[in-house]
């Protein structure tokens, strides 16, 4: 049997298609500084309280050329901040977030969606307070690219979503306190070298 004189260039288009491939799958870290996840609650019927956590960690597998990936961000429960250091010791406790017993927060993707090359959301799961409930993020900003300051390549995301507190079991107050929660979370990740 006589070797094809096609077979050195079929084994060289593999090995680029099998490198591209591998390479169209990049992971990145959730950057702590630059990712803020928020939220807002009816009080009373006559005002809106936000918050936000300050600490947070995870990391993001993006494979653009397929249009999937995976997300996996956990926040610091204790880390909540509203601005006013009373409520925060309150929204702690058991009858809230319970953070002795349940120190982070979790949410994990099922499912990127894309239109095109933009990334429009973001289906997945919510931890809180060790109940996991179906969530969807809607992606109102996404943008990647070479950052200035630090020559990474990093990508910027805004998404927000709303749910109920009470399927977690957080009830608490409700109706005074809203049961209806909204979750707003501005993401920066830098591409791992």
């Amino acid at each position: 049997m006589k070797p094809s004189r096609y077979l050195p260039a079929l084994a060289l288009a593999l090995a680029v298609q099998s490198a591209c491939t591998w390479a169209a799958e990049e992971t990145f870290t959730i950057d702590a500084s630059n990712t803020i996840p928020s939220f807002e609650v009816g009080h009373m019927g006559f005002s809106t309280q936000r918050g936000r956590f300050r600490q947070t960690r995870g990391k993001v597998v993006m494979d653009t050329q397929k249009r999937a990936g995976q997300v996996d961000i956990t926040i610091d429960a204790n880390s909540i901040d509203t601005g006013i250091r009373q409520l925060d010791e309150v929204l702690r406790e058991f009858d809230f977030l319970n953070v002795g017993t349940h120190p982070n927060l979790n949410f994990r993707s099922s499912q990127l969606k894309f239109n095109g090359d933009k990334l429009v959301a973001v289906d997945g799961a919510l931890t809180l307070l060790g109940v996991t409930r179906p969530i969807t993020l809607t992606v109102t900003h996404y943008q990647c690219g070479i950052d200035a300051a630090s020559s990474r390549y990093v990508c910027d995301v805004d998404a927000e979503a709303t749910f109920k507190r009470s399927d977690h079991g957080m009830t608490k107050f409700i109706p005074l306190v809203s049961d209806e929660v909204k979750l707003r979370i501005k993401v920066g990740a830098a591409r791992d070298q």
